[in-house]
């Protein structure tokens, strides 16, 4: 199973599908962004383009085969992460293709390396506008939170070992997977205080999603001069606002939005289309 190790010493899992110039993918699901989450989505990168590109995908960490990581999370972290990626196969520029939070985790890379990023599609950008507030997104770790106060760890443990997906089963906490797999890990989990369980979660979260509109893990002002071509498919739900992906258009000096029904099914091939002529220009160039 193909991994390598952030510069914390967490381990990453990748995989590789198909030949040609790279493209990174950086999965929707948010705490549970992993290569699975692909197969959910309507427009499936990897169905769609390994045959012209070298398509990867990886588990951020804490997600997915990535479960071996520090209990903490930074956007500048992850794109640590993404680069190491790139740099365990060879890939000295990619495009980046990011889903819900994937499009947080594309901008901060464009920020941290953009050396390494030759263009960006942003399926769902996640973030804030005026239909929203970060209270949507802080709801999911409510019950994680309630669990630990009112019954202890060992009730966040006993829900990570029913079911470690932290998006399907919130009581479980966002250290699920590992809590699954790594019984140290899990054995440290239950001997901790509530009280110092609750921090950190609420650091986590706070790292996670930072009450900064638009997007979260850049700044407006940063945005205005992003130097990366993006391709933007808006989304239109309380975590992916319409208006989150109109924004980027509006700040991003090289960005193009599509319809917000660009993946119905009357639009969806020339959406494909679309997008496959988007990530040919610019591995040419």
């Amino acid at each position: 199973m193909p991994e390598t190790r952030g510069p914390d010493g967490a381990r990453i899992h990748y995989e590789t599908f198909g030949s040609g110039y790279p493209l990174l993918l950086i999965a929707p699901g948010g705490v549970n962004s992993e290569i699975a989450f692909w197969q959910r989505s309507v427009i499936n990168p990897i169905e769609q383009f390994a045959r012209e590109f070298m398509v990867i995908g990886m588990d951020q960490r804490h997600a997915g085969d990535s479960w071996e990581a520090p209990a903490e999370f930074s956007y500048e972290l992850t794109s640590a992460d993404q680069v190491a990626v790139l740099d365990a196969v060879g890939a000295r520029r990619a495009h980046v293709w990011g889903g819900c939070i994937g499009v947080a985790h594309a901008l901060h890379l464009v920020k941290a390396a953009p050396e390494r990023v030759s263009a960006v599609v942003g399926q769902d950008p996640v973030g804030l506008d005026a239909t929203n507030s970060i209270d949507v997104f802080m709801r999911m770790f409510e019950p994680t939170v309630a669990t630990a106060r009112k019954e202890g760890t060992a009730a966040v443990v006993a829900a990570a070992m029913e079911n470690p997906v932290f998006v399907a089963n919130n009581a479980a906490g966002p250290f699920a997977r590992r809590i699954h797999r790594d019984e140290a890990f899990r054995a440290r989990v239950a001997a901790m205080g509530s009280d110092d369980y609750v921090a950190l979660i609420e650091r986590f979260a706070a790292g996670v999603w930072p009450d900064r509109p638009p997007v979260m893990s850049v700044t407006e002002e940063w945005l205005r001069g992003c130097p990366a071509p993006l391709l933007i498919l808006p989304g239109s739900d309380p975590f992916h606002p319409t208006g989150v992906a109109r924004r980027i258009c509006e700040l991003a000096p090289r960005a193009r939005c599509l319809d917000v029904d660009c993946r119905s099914d009357a639009k969806r091939a020339g959406t494909i289309e679309s997008i496959r002529a988007f990530l040919r220009e610019h591995a040419r160039a």
